[in-house]
């Protein structure tokens, strides 16, 4: 289980999660919510869950909480961030989950810590990838904590950014069971063998131009699963580079359109997978 879980948090990313990773200054025009959330516009404002700290005997690793109004019960979703740690613009997703109707929690990899810059996040993200079995526990953890809510259905799904999305998939084939799996421009697993030990189904984001995971190696990805009959949504968006979802006020002509597609996919994804049908 250790092994396969290894394979899928090889390098292969590091060069595409050099794109900017830090948070960008809200932008000012405003756009619904429905079809695009305000977070990846830069438009949130600030996270208004709670911070919690998920891993029993653990003080330092600290996640963040984003919980629906009503009282539910509601699917769960774990999110990972990115290669320079949880940061505002992850919660504020996590808050945008909330408001879908998901108890979202974003897990925190990097015990408390962020980093400032590239050499910052380059160190934090290997020192976490050396501690697999420790990036298990964590996200277990983070299962057992939200299971544990009298608000939730028991229905969990995972998903995460680059250096997250790799953990996602990893997590899929090597963490507890859980309903659903959601990439976006994460490392990849090609070996069928490997992918067999993924029991739910899989939603993947990928970018044209993105030159640490390109489209070829992607369409392998998504063969592979179909080989195996594994449930998958995976789409290649034209005309856009690594880290575009997540930041679409960084260039809002070009990545807006293919982010609220992505958002749109991901919401029917969550439902299908999470939800009661």
């Amino acid at each position: 289980m250790i092994s396969r879980y290894l394979m899928a948090l090889g390098l292969t990313g590091l060069l595409a999660c050099s794109g900017t990773a830090q948070d960008e200054a809200p932008a000012t025009e405003q756009q619904a919510t429905s079809l695009i959330p305000d977070a990846i516009l830069g438009q949130a404002p600030p996270p208004s869950g709670e911070h919690v700290r998920y891993v029993p005997g653990d003080d330092v690793t600290v996640g963040y909480l984003a919980v629906p109004e009503g009282e539910g019960p509601f699917p769960t979703v774990i999110l990972i961030h990115e290669w320079n740690g949880l940061s505002d613009r992850v919660r504020q997703v996590a808050d945008a989950l909330a408001d879908e109707d998901y108890v979202a929690l974003a897990a925190d990899l990097y015990k408390g810590r962020t980093g400032a810059n590239r050499d910052e996040n380059v160190a934090l993200m290997t020192e976490a990838r050396e501690d697999a079995h420790g990036m298990i526990a964590n996200l277990d953890a983070a299962q057992h904590f939200l299971r544990e809510r009298p608000d939730v259905t028991g229905k969990v799904g995972v998903m995460g950014w680059c250096f997250g999305g790799g953990v996602a998939l990893s997590y899929g084939l090597g963490g507890e069971q859980h309903d659903a799996t959601a990439i976006f421009y994460g490392s990849l697993v090609e070996d069928p063998e490997v992918l067999r030990s993924m029991h739910h189904p899989v939603y993947g984001t990928f970018a044209e131009n993105d030159r640490g995971i390109p489209p070829d190696q992607v369409e392998r990805f998504a063969a592979a699963l179909d080989a195996i009959g594994i449930e998958n949504d995976i789409h290649v968006y034209d005309h856009v580079g690594h880290g575009f979802w997540l930041r679409v006020d960084e260039d809002r002509e070009t990545r807006e359109e293919p982010a609220r597609d992505a958002w749109q996919r991901l919401k029917a994804f969550l439902g299908r997978t999470l939800g009661d049908s």
